[in-house]
Parts: structure tokens; C-alpha cells; sequence
């Protein structure tokens, strides 16, 4: 009698019980009674009681205890054995794998949407589902077209009339389980796969034996016209351990097949079975010719075969009706199933798809980063915005402006001073200040620098990145021009002496450091001795005026030439002094505007570092160490096969 169980634990075996069942009838009728029974009272259970909870299953598994044959009694050590182990062990690459995933996943949840992130999260949670499951069992689904022939197959496979075959589509409307050994209960249940469902092999098949720890699942069509038994057939493919795909002579070439199932599945060709059924309507070689054909369609969809001992998919020919080929197909999943490396596989092949998928966020195109010369550039740019060169040459010439004054002669400062007392309000003349438009220009310069900074940042870089590049930089840059004219005029202050430069541009720089000076450039040396020979110079010139005086108005004696060799020395001597000064100042002149002009770009560049460089970098750093959970998670899946 074929054996009808649930695998819950409180279910036991069909038997024939006071339920009010006939003891003559056929089990099949009796099944399809308990399943009508089932749909019109939910709370009924298939031996008639009331299964409202655990109690209720207790109970009955009380009673059924009683009632069980020598042979359905299992071993006391088999009860006891937990049902739950680890399947992913310590040396397995997955568990690295996986957590390189999770790593990733959660440094980028603040840089990716959603939706980029959602197939990652659905492995890391089914892997994690799977991981508390039982690892001794291996569930294969079967799933393939309308009148392909799948639950002929899986009725052949478990050696009963299981599942219900016939002319009407569809058949199979709801996923139907057959396990081979307990200990399932928890597999099917994240299936979704109802107790009345769930089904046991023939007791004594040679299947039995072979099959220990398999955990069959024959699924509706996935061509149905019923949208719900479609998605039922996605949502089970995305959770089973491996897949069987039964194609016929007709459909094995249909775009749907192909298209939507097998070359998105390409990645998984380890845990997939691809069997060309019904090859008993093929007469002679036909049936060698469409198996040809097969291969080389999923060779197409980008599947590997597994030929000549090379991992990939299995195919082969067989016909469920008559037989031919089943007990090869049988042989091959009980290697397949004791092997227990099922759902490790399949968990990697999902780990390397959604790596896949996730490759364009994550992967640059090129040397993404912020090279020394796009620093070089940006504090050029920010050093032009806020008038670097033209401070170095303003603090240059009120360096020389202050030599000529402690150098040059006191006739000349005279002229000067007369001829500033002749301009009316030149004392009480006040600095300019930075014209609106310089200074808009000069805002201008720092936002293309930012802009530009950026854009060499991002470079190469993938969009969601890129993205967050561009953001950090523009956050930092919104009160940079501001900061740069605070700091134009306190550096630009205490390198010229003048109140500041501001990020008005050359021009204003250059009358900011004229029209305010608030104190005199450092003298060298020999500015004391300079003033000495000037002030030694006009006493000649005094002294040789007056000889020249005396001797006029008689009262020395006459001798025209010698004072005037004394005054002309003088007059002479003067002007050369000053001269001489002015070009010795010159290059002090000229290191003192390069320090000038050095300092504010330092500062500048400084500034901007500080408020753009360093964000950029910090998400650049953000996205290096993301890459590398990424290429952690892809080269533990080449180094792991």
C-alpha cells in the first residue's frame, strides 16, 4: 500500500483507523476523500481528528505510536539524532563568502538604493533560512512545461502514483512533496508545501535505499495559463537546493523555457538536471538529434555541461512512461544527494548572480581616485580665486615702496609730500573695496574648481559613487568662497602688512594691499647703513650750499670750486644712494612677494582641502573599502571551486 504521510512531527503513517473510513476501499480513493474532507474543514486533519495545535499532534502521535508495524517503528537512535546541522562547515568558502556579502551589503546601504541591494539581502536571508535547516536533506524540485511529463516522473522516481497525471492542464495546481527520510518537516514548511501534500515513497522501491535523504518536489506548470500557479513555480525555484527540468520532443526549444528560466539560471548549471523526456515518440536516431539540438541550446543560454567530468548541468534522455532512462537518472541524483553539497551550491551560484548583478555599482571603469595633479589644479584654482599672485606682487612693491622712502633723498619725499597735499582728501583716502562683480567672479572661480575637482574625483567611477562624490564635494564648497575671505585677509594681512586680498580676483587684490597699509615690511641689513649715507649725502649738500653762501656774501674768502665739488658730491651722491638701494631691494623685494603669494596659497589650498579634498577622499576610502568586500566576495568564488 502506497505510504501517505505529512511530515509534521505529530503525523505518522496512513493506516486504516476509526475514522469512520471504509477498510475495503482503495488508499487512493481514501486520499482523495481526506483531501475533500481537508478543503471543506481546514481543522480537520487526514485521520479525521482535530489538529488544533501542538497538543492535538502530540496526542495523535500518541495514538498512532500504538498502532505502527514493526517496519514504520524508527530506531530510537534516529529519533533522538538532531534534525538540524550546519551544512556550511569551517573550511567551506561560502561562509567567507557570505559574510564578505553581508559586510558589503552594509557598508552600502547608506551610499545604494534599495532596490540595488534587495537580491543581496534576499541571499544573505535565504542562506541564512537554509543554514538552520536540516543539511541531511537535499530538495530537488521538478519543474517543466504542460505535458512534459513531470509528475509521471515523479511518480516514477518514488515508485507510487503520487502525483496525479492525465489529459486535463493543468494537472498539477499546487507543489506536491515526496521525502524520502524525516527530518524535513522544516524544508517543506519553508516551501510552503501543505501537510496534506506531503507525501513517502513506496515502502521496499529499490528507490528507497538509493534515494535516502532526497526530498522530491513535483511543481505546476510553468507555462500555466493561471498566473498563481506560475508564481508558485518562481517562488519554489528560488528556494530549492537543485532543479530538474523536464522538456518533451515538442517544448524543449520554447523561449519561455529558455528565456525566462534557463539562461537567468545559467549560473546554477551545478544544480541542475535537464532530462529530455518522452524520447520513446522518437523514432531512430531523432531522439540523439534532439538531444544535440538541447545541448546546444543551453550552450546558447550560457549554461555549462557537465561532460567529461567538468562541473555543469546533467542531460540526458529518458522516458518516464516506459522506464528507459529513469533508473540512470535515479542513480545519478542518489550520488547527487549523498554528496550533501546541494544547497551549498546553490547558495553560491545565487551569491555569484547577485554578485553579478551588483558588479555595475561597484565596478569602475578605469583607476578611479584624486591624483596628486587634480590637487595640484584645484588649490591653482583656488590660489587664482583668491588672489595669491596678485598679494605676492602687491606685498613685492610696498617692499620696495618702503625701501625708496627709507632711502630716498628728503628733497624727493618733500616733493612727494607737496605733491600729496595738493590732492584734496588724499590723506583721508579710504580702500577700495571689492567690486559685486569681481567678487562674483571670484565665487565663480571657486565653484568651477569644485566642480572640476569633482568631476576627476568621479571620474570612472560608478553612478551611485559618483553620486556621492559629487555630493561631498558641493556640501564642503558651500561656504568655502567665505572662508577663503576671511583667510585672504588674515594671511594676506600678516604677510603685506595690508588688510587682506579677499577672492575678489588680481585686480582687487593688488588695491587691497596698496590703499591699506597698516604697517611696513620687515627692513634687512643694510637698510641703516643705506639711510646713514643718505643722511651723509644731504649734509654735504648743506654744507656745501652754505660755504657757497659765505663765500658770496663775503664772509669767507673766496674759492668757488671746492665748495661746490662738496655740494655737487651731495647732490649727486644722493639720488645714487637711492638708486643703489632700489636695486639692491629688488630681490628681497622679490622673495618677500613670493612668501606673500606662497603663504595665501598654502592657506587656500589648505582651506580647501580641509572642507573639499578630505570629504571626496573620505568617500573615495569608503568606496576602495567597498570594492574590496566586493572582490572578496568574487575571487573566493573562483578560488573556492
Amino acid at each position: 500500500m502506497t505510504a501517505v504521510t505529512d511530515e509534521n512531527p505529530g503525523q505518522g503513517r496512513d493506516t486504516v483507523r476509526e475514522s469512520g473510513r471504509e477498510p475495503g476501499r482503495p488508499a487512493r480513493a481514501r486520499r482523495e476523500q481526506d483531501a475533500a474532507d481537508h478543503d471543506r474543514d481546514p481543522g480537520r486533519s487526514e485521520n479525521g481528528g482535530w489538529d488544533d495545535g501542538l497538543i492535538a499532534r502530540r496526542a495523535q502521535e500518541a495514538r498512532k505510536e500504538a498502532v505502527r508495524t514493526p517496519d514504520e517503528i524508527v530506531p530510537e537512535d534516529d529519533e533522538t539524532r538532531p534534525q538540524v546541522e550546519a551544512y556550511v562547515d569551517s573550511g567551506s568558502p561560502l561562509r567567507p563568502r557570505l559574510d564578505a556579502l553581508r559586510e558589503l551589503v552594509g557598508l552600502s546601504r547608506a551610499r545604494l538604493d534599495r532596490a540595488a541591494l534587495a537580491e543581496a539581502g534576499r541571499v544573505l536571508d535565504e542562506a541564512a533560512a537554509r543554514q538552520r535547516l536540516s543539511s541531511r536533506h537535499t530538495v530537488v524540485a521538478i519543474a517543466g512545461a504542460s505535458g512534459s511529463g513531470k509528475s509521471t516522473l515523479f511518480n516514477a522516481l518514488a515508485g507510487a502514483q503520487l502525483s496525479e497525471t492525465g489529459l486535463r492542464r493543468p494537472t498539477t495546481s499546487s507543489p506536491l512533496a515526496c521525502s524520502w527520510t524525516d527530518g524535513a518537516a522544516g524544508l517543506l514548511d519553508r516551501l510552503a508545501v501543505p501537510g496534506r501534500l506531503r507525501r513517502r515513497p513506496q515502502p521496499g522501491a529499490a528507490s528507497e535505499e538509493a534515494l535516502q535523504g532526497l526530498v522530491l518536489v513535483d511543481l505546476p506548470d510553468h507555462d500555466s495559463a493561471a498566473k498563481g500557479h506560475r508564481d508558485q513555480v518562481d517562488r519554489v525555484l528560488a528556494l530549492v537546493d537543485a532543479v530538474i527540468w523536464v522538456v518533451d520532443p515538442e517544448k524543449y526549444a520554447d523561449a519561455a523555457l529558455h528565456e525566462r528560466y534557463l539562461r537567468p539560471l545559467a549560473g546554477h548549471a551545478e544544480v541542475t538536471f535537464v532530462v529530455l523526456n518522452q524520447i520513446d515518440r522518437l523514432p531512430g536516431e531523432a531522439a540523439d538529434q534532439v538531444l544535440d539540438d538541447l545541448r546546444r541550446l543551453l550552450d546558447e543560454d550560457g549554461m555549462a555541461l557537465g561532460e567529461h567530468g567538468d562541473p555543469g548541468a546533467t542531460v540526458l534522455p529518458l522516458s518516464a512512461l516506459t522506464g528507459e532512462g529513469v533508473g540512470e537518472l535515479r542513480e545519478l541524483l542518489g550520488r547527487f544527494v549523498q554528496e550533501r553539497t546541494a544547497a551549498t551550491r546553490r547558495l553560491s551560484a545565487d551569491v555569484d548572480a547577485a554578485a553579478a548583478r551588483l558588479r555595475p555599482v561597484y565596478v569602475a571603469e578605469g583607476r578611479a581616485g584624486l591624483g596628486e595633479r587634480a590637487r595640484e589644479e584645484f588649490a591653482d584654482r583656488l590660489a587664482e580665486a583668491v588672489g595669491a599672485a596678485a598679494a605676492g606682487q602687491a606685498a613685492e612693491r610696498e617692499w620696495r615702496r618702503n625701501a625708496g622712502r627709507a632711502c630716498g633723498t628728503p628733497w624727493l619725499r618733500l616733493w612727494r609730500w607737496y605733491e600729496s597735499t595738493r590732492q584734496p582728501g588724499a590723506r583721508d583716502r579710504v580702500p577700495l573695496a571689492t567690486p559685486p562683480e569681481e567678487r562674483l567672479t571670484a565665487r565663480q572661480r571657486v565653484e568651477q574648481a569644485v566642480r572640476t575637482v569633482a568631476d576627476d574625483a568621479s571620474a570612472g567611477l560608478p553612478g551611485p559613487w559618483a553620486q556621492a562624490v559629487r555630493e561631498a564635494a558641493v556640501h564642503g564648497a558651500k561656504g568655502l568662497p567665505d572662508a577663503l575671505d576671511e583667510l585672504a585677509g588674515r594671511v594676506g594681512g600678516e604677510a603685506t602688512g595690508a588688510g587682506g586680498t579677499g577672492t575678489g580676483g588680481d585686480a582687487t587684490g593688488a588695491r587691497g594691499t596698496e590703499g591699506r597699509a597698516a604697517g611696513k615690511p620687515p627692513r634687512p641689513a643694510w637698510w641703516p647703513a643705506a639711510v646713514l649715507a643718505q643722511v651723509a649725502m644731504t649734509l654735504l649738500q648743506i654744507f656745501g650750499g652754505l660755504w657757497l653762501a659765505g663765500q658770496i656774501i663775503g664772509v669767507l674768502e673766496p674759492g668757488l670750486l671746492t665748495p661746490a665739488l662738496v655740494m655737487l658730491a651731495g647732490i649727486v651722491g644722493g639720488p645714487l644712494v637711492e638708486w643703489s638701494c632700489a636695486a639692491a631691494a629688488r630681490g628681497p623685494a622679490r622673495r618677500y612677494g613670493q612668501e606673500a603669494e606662497r603663504r595665501l596659497r598654502e592657506a587656500a589650498a589648505a582651506c580647501g582641502r580641509a572642507r573639499v579634498l578630505d570629504p571626496v577622499a573620505a568617500e573615495l576610502a569608503r568606496y576602495r573599502e567597498v570594492r574590496e568586500r566586493y572582490v572578496a566576495v568574487t575571487e573566493l568564488s573562483t578560488t573556492g571551486r
